[in-house]
């Protein structure tokens, strides 16, 4: 069975004529692409940069099993891929001269890519982040609930969700994110953010939720600023935000979070979110012009 029947475009709509069906048949663990492709052809080919957005497809007796996506400058990211597959496309991409600042797949895949990268490249890999999806199985409402409720987000609070985006992508320091003018005006129409208030109207902390695809919702992000933190915002707007993707009729809603903080873990895991699977986020560093591996 060939490992390197990798076909490559820059048509997103070729991309989801061939790879569609694949990417719907699981859509939890291919929330990612589902969702870019999707704000990709509703928002066009420069929502995450200026850059054409590239794609792949892995074919093996006519139909895709596997897929790519990368979003320049950002990493590469990935569906599941044997190590066999992952070295293929490591080698057909150094040999096309592509320069990538890390990949994003499911743990092993992540792994198997990277080391391929570092042989064929000459690249170093620093693992930067391991992420777990979890799945929203039964929604149990924290109690007690903090003081105050719920409030989507308007066209009122686009300089708040600005600071915020801009805050959290700080704090983050990693995935794929947009011009956070254009992130906010995109929420902002879709009704994907809600705020947690306190009593007076303050936003305290806010909860996102991605557009449905394939029947999954995906919450993104979830940020409380560090003076709010400890209080129950964070879980409060999140369970808020997973009721109302229930009530979208969403099949599956899912979530990410950073393995290296038990407290958000946990609190996902209190609210009834489930493990699915475990990601990484690989780094690559280019090697010196001239030393890379031919």
């Amino acid at each position: 069975m060939r490992t390197d029947d990798w076909h490559l475009t820059r048509d997103l709509d070729a991309f989801l004529t061939r790879a569609g069906a694949f990417l719907r048949s699981r859509p939890g663990v291919h929330t990612l692409p589902l969702t870019v492709t999707e704000n990709l052809r509703m928002r066009g080919p420069h929502v995450y940069g200026d850059a054409v957005p590239e794609f792949g497809m892995l074919e093996q007796d006519g139909a895709v099993r596997a897929t790519f996506f990368r979003t320049p400058p950002h990493r590469l990211n990935l569906t599941v891929l044997t190590a066999e597959e992952a070295d293929a496309l490591a080698a057909r991409l150094a040999a096309l001269g592509q320069r990538l600042p890390g990949v994003h797949a499911d743990r092993d895949t992540a792994t198997a890519f990277a080391e391929a990268w570092q042989r064929h490249t000459g690249a170093t890999a620093a693992l930067r982040e391991r992420n777990r999806l979890y799945r929203l199985g039964t929604l149990t409402v924290p109690r007690p609930l903090p003081p105050g409720g719920p409030r989507i987000a308007g066209q009122e609070d686009r300089e708040h969700l600005i600071r915020w985006h801009d805050e959290f992508v700080a704090a983050v320091g990693s995935g794929v994110f947009r011009d956070a003018g254009e992130w906010a005006d995109a929420r902002i129409e879709q009704g994907g953010i809600t705020f947690w208030e306190t009593p007076d109207g303050t936003p305290a902390a806010m909860a996102g939720r991605t557009p449905q695809v394939a029947g999954q919702i995906r919450v993104a992000p979830v940020y409380t600023p560090p003076h709010l933190r400890g209080r129950g915002y964070a879980g409060a707007a999140t369970a808020e935000v997973s009721r109302a993707a229930l009530a979208a009729g969403a099949k599956e809603v899912l979530l990410f979070t950073d393995l290296s903080n038990p407290t958000s873990n946990g609190l996902y895991q209190s609210i009834g979110y489930r493990p699915v699977a475990d990601f990484a986020v690989y780094d690559f560093t280019q090697p010196p012009s001239g030393r890379g591996v031919p």
